[in-house]
């Protein structure tokens, strides 16, 4: 009976982290865009581009976190799950957390990669710190799983191999990239993935500094 409830209520905590990849990722990246849109009047990624961003890490990756089997030492933890407390504060802590997070490390690879080589170098090296800031927070959100290790680490060897094959490369609108730039990119994932450890705990204490708008009473 218990091992049931605790099956049943990992799967709030699966679901949750799933919505947060799908939806926190999708918001990460539309700030990026909008902040590289508002420094130099055109988007930092081209549209085939952000169609890889979205193959890469809402695919497998979101599959592999929503559909992973909970682990028997977090029995307790997963007891206190449910609809509630999974789709309520925490949701939206977690997605907003992964939308900072997934910004800064693509913001981080752009604004290198712009100073220190051309436009179509640095979209490319954005595309992977992106993609890679987002599929290395999955990573950390895994924990010990092995499918959700394998379908981030194969979505990121798919990227590279597609970065790096020239007739392919040409057509998503990226650029071959040489050691500097593949420093820069994971570089800024890595960052990015760093950060997201510190992030929930300051979101937390600014959203328990905000005032709760509560619904102004109908007149009788």
């Amino acid at each position: 009976m218990l091992a049931a409830l605790v099956e049943g209520r990992a799967m709030w905590a699966s679901v949750r982290q799933a919505l947060a990849i799908l939806v926190g990722g999708n918001l990460g990246e539309i700030a990026f865009t909008l902040l590289g849109a508002a420094a130099t009047g055109t988007s930092p990624l081209t549209a085939r581009q952000l169609l890889l961003v979205n193959l890469f890490t809402d695919l497998a990756p979101a599959m592999a976190v929503a559909l992973r089997p909970p682990h028997p030492e977090a029995a307790e933890r997963m007891l206190h799950e449910g609809p509630e407390v999974s789709l309520g504060t925490a949701l939206t802590q977690e997605m907003v957390c992964r939308a900072v997070a997934t910004t800064v490390g693509a913001t981080l690879g752009w604004l290198a990669a712009r100073f220190t080589g051309r436009a179509a170098r640095a979209r490319t090296v954005a595309l992977v710190a992106l993609v890679g800031a987002q599929l290395g927070q999955t990573l950390v959100a895994g924990g010990r799983s092995r499918s959700i290790a394998i379908s981030s680490l194969g979505s990121m060897a798919a990227l590279a191999a597609v970065v790096q094959t020239p007739v392919v490369s040409q057509f998503f609108g990226c650029t071959l990239l040489g050691p500097i730039a593949w420093g820069i990119a994971p570089s800024a994932a890595a960052a990015a993935t760093v950060s997201s450890l510190f992030l929930p705990p300051l979101i937390a204490r600014v959203h328990a500094a905000v005032p709760e708008r509560r619904p102004a009473a109908s007149p009788s």
